[in-house]
């Protein structure tokens, strides 16, 4: 699943069907893995055998099964993690790792650059990230749904202006979300654009009616 100029993996791991990933620079060698929560021996077993060092982690949001593997990932790599600064308080990891961010950042993985969206909505610190054309989308995006905004932190008009912001993007960018919650396991956000019924929502109005918060 790598190309020229990006080193990239998509993994399904654990019992709710979460999508980890890691991506990186395959002249340097060095790569960052997004929500580190299952089977951390496994994601570091990939690293090792495709030869990558791993030099940073990503959280989407602080919900723990995305962020519940990072305590056994620093044991083995001292690695800064990468959090939204409104989500820091609940990853519960050594102060001296958080990196806290504000949305609009762009983070080096060697050559390759990391955008970060701050998407509130699911909770207060969801956010995304924009890799060469890939939108890692967490639980603020998935494959024909949303994600759900009746948990404590969430916010539905938050997640309909998060949802706005990704509406934005190229068409040809294709999403990757936190979950196999569908047929495929990506998808190009210009079909999203057109059958995903939450991301075409015209207006705040309809979509509070289809997350039954209208």
């Amino acid at each position: 699943m790598s190309e020229p100029g990006l080193y990239f993996k998509q993994l399904e791991l654990g019992p709710m069907q979460n999508f980890i990933y890691l991506l990186g620079d395959p002249k340097a060698h060095e790569a960052i893995v997004i929500d580190a929560s299952w089977d951390i021996p496994r994601i570091l077993h990939v690293l090792r055998d495709d030869g990558y060092q791993l030099t940073g982690a990503f959280a989407t949001h602080h919900h723990f099964d995305h962020v519940m593997g990072l305590g056994k990932l620093l044991k083995d790599a001292e690695v800064p993690v990468y959090v939204h600064e409104a989500d820091a308080p609940h990853v519960h990891v050594p102060q001296s790792n958080v990196r806290p961010l504000k949305g609009g950042e762009t983070i080096q993985v060697g050559a390759v650059p990391v955008s970060i969206l701050h998407t509130p909505g699911h909770t207060p610190g969801s956010q995304c990230l924009l890799v060469k054309g890939r939108l890692f989308s967490g639980d603020t995006l998935f494959i024909k749904a949303c994600g759900r905004c009746d948990l404590p932190g969430g916010n539905a008009a938050q997640l309909y202006e998060s949802l706005s912001k990704l509406r934005a993007l190229d068409d040809e960018t294709v999403l990757y979300p936190g979950h196999n919650y569908a047929e495929v396991p990506c998808a190009r956000l210009g079909d999203e654009k057109r059958e995903n019924p939450f991301l075409a929502s015209p207006n705040l109005a309809q979509f509070l009616r289809l997350v039954g918060a209208g």
